[in-house]
């Protein structure tokens, strides 16, 4: 019983951390069509700024700073990179955000190092948040399952009952007629692509403590981001939401069964998925 209900919310806790991670990414293909190679990197500068301003401010303004800093990284990306190659089509798109992984791999090397930094889970977080028969389940994973939570609350806010989510949804599917009504779009999908950073960065704040913050953390997570999307729906935020609740148990639990595929659990439903329902589980986009 204790290692079901601590393996329950272990894979609770990982699921919503790969919603946060996958939310930014689903956000900006659904509303933009572009396919973000780099969206992992930004969970990395994300951990890596939350780590710095960490040792200057403290946890608590690390968690709203850091996102603002790696959003505003994406909006100059957005406007001076990526919408200058956007009218190449999808290719030229996905070389330009793989080249800029590997660029801000080698600035955080260059920044921070080769090895892991030492960002700890702040002390007002620490410990346990129940004990069940000596099994534990740290306060902090409940924190971020708490945020994750208002994240999504927000995002369904934000583009559902806004006026700000009306024009990003016109936008996608009319653009020509929100120009006519004064609205910039291509300045709407520039705030798009920095919030979807942004969530990513939100991600690395939480996630760079509660595991390691290091440079090869972003090829440890990006394929997995990528199948969240996939087996979800690619572009549907609750397709999002619900494969990464089922990946974050799946792997939780199999791992704490020694399940020798635990690993490559997740492409195999990635595969199954894509065979027996190509748009995903929720898929929102047309054939």
């Amino acid at each position: 019983m204790a290692f079901f209900t601590i393996s329950l919310l272990n894979g609770l806790s990982y699921g919503l951390l790969l919603f946060m991670l996958s939310s930014g990414l689903t956000l900006i293909f659904s509303m933009m069509g572009v396919l973000n190679f780099a969206h992992a990197s930004f969970y990395m500068l994300g951990a890596y700024f939350g780590y710095s301003v960490t040792e200057w401010l403290g946890f608590w303004p690390a968690l709203v700073l850091a996102p603002l800093m790696v959003g505003g990284l994406g909006v100059l990306f957005e406007r001076f990179v990526l919408r200058r190659v956007h009218r190449f089509g999808h290719v030229a798109e996905l070389l330009i955000t793989f080249g800029m992984s590997y660029l801000i791999l080698e600035g955080v090397q260059l920044v921070w190092g080769r090895s892991s930094v030492d960002y700890r889970v702040p002390v007002a977080l620490g410990g346990p948040l129940l004990t069940l028969f000596d099994t534990q389940f740290p306060l902090y994973r409940a924190f971020m399952m708490g945020v994750a939570l208002l994240m999504l609350a927000a995002l369904w806010l934000l583009l559902t009952r806004s006026r700000v989510g009306l024009v990003i949804q016109a936008a996608l599917t009319h653009p020509g007629m929100v120009e006519a009504l004064g609205h910039n779009v291509p300045r709407v999908f520039m705030w798009v692509f920095g919030g979807g950073c942004a969530l990513a960065g939100l991600a690395g704040v939480l996630g760079g403590n509660a595991f390691v913050t290091e440079p090869g953390m972003a090829t440890a997570v990006g394929g997995i981001i990528f199948v969240v999307v996939v087996v979800g729906g690619i572009g549907s935020l609750g397709g999002a939401f619900l494969a990464s609740l089922l990946i974050g148990l799946m792997q939780t639990f199999a791992v704490g069964l020694n399940v020798s595929v635990a690993p490559i659990l997740p492409y195999m439903l990635m595969v199954l998925v894509l065979v027996f329902r190509p748009r995903g589980l929720l898929g929102a986009r047309g054939d």
